[in-house]
C-alpha cells in the first residue's frame, strides 16, 4: 500500500539512488609484439610492470554521468616489451536525491569502485589470452585517487579542508 502526499511513498523518492544503467568497453586494445619469442622467457624471471589508472566523467543528462576507468599497463624484461594493455571501461550511472557537495567523491570513488572489478577481469582474460599467466590488478584505492586529484586541482599555497 501507498500513500500520497508526502506519506512512505513520497520519502522513498527521495533518498539518494545510485543505478548502473551500462556499462561497457568504450576502447581497448593489447599488443604481444614480440611474441611467440616473449612467451618463450616465461617463469625464466618476474617482469617490470608497470600500471597507470585514471578516471574520468562526463555528465550526460541531468541525472545521467559516464564515468570511465581507463587502465594502461605493460610488462618488459630485461628491456623487451612483453605486452601493452590500454582499456577504456566505461558506466552510466544515473544519480537522484545527492547533495550537490556528495556528488564528486560519488562519481569519482564509489562509480570507478564499481566498474573495477569488471575492469580486472578483462585485463587478467586478455593477457592470458595472450599468452601469458593472467595479470591480476591489486585492489585500488579510489579515496587516495581522489585526494590526490583534489590536491592537484587546488592552487599553489592554498589549505586544503580538513577532514
Amino acid at each position: 500500500m501507498s500513500t500520497t502526499n508526502g506519506g512512505p511513498a513520497a520519502a522513498a523518492n527521495q533518498q539518494p539512488q545510485l543505478k548502473v544503467v551500462a556499462q561497457y568497453i568504450k576502447d581497448f586494445s593489447f599488443e604481444n609484439p614480440n611474441a611467440p619469442q616473449s612467451l618463450t622467457t616465461i617463469g625464466t624471471q618476474q617482469p617490470q610492470i608497470a600500471i597507470q589508472i585514471n578516471v574520468n566523467a562526463k555528465p550526460l543528462s541531468e541525472n545521467d554521468i559516464e564515468v570511465m576507468l581507463k587502465l594502461e599497463g605493460k610488462a618488459e624484461m630485461s628491456g623487451s616489451l612483453m605486452f601493452r594493455f590500454d582499456l577504456e571501461f566505461a558506466g552510466v550511472f544515473r544519480i537522484q536525491n545527492v547533495p550537490q557537495e556528495s556528488m564528486n567523491p560519488l562519481v569519482l570513488i564509489e562509480c570507478p569502485r564499481l566498474l573495477f572489478p569488471f575492469a580486472r577481469e578483462i585485463v587478467a582474460t586478455t593477457v592470458r589470452n595472450g599468452g601469458f599467466p593472467p595479470l591480476l590488478l591489486d585492489p585500488v584505492d579510489f579515496v587516495g585517487l581522489y585526494r590526490q586529484r583534489m590536491s592537484e586541482l587546488q592552487p599553489a599555497g592554498a589549505v586544503a579542508p580538513q577532514s
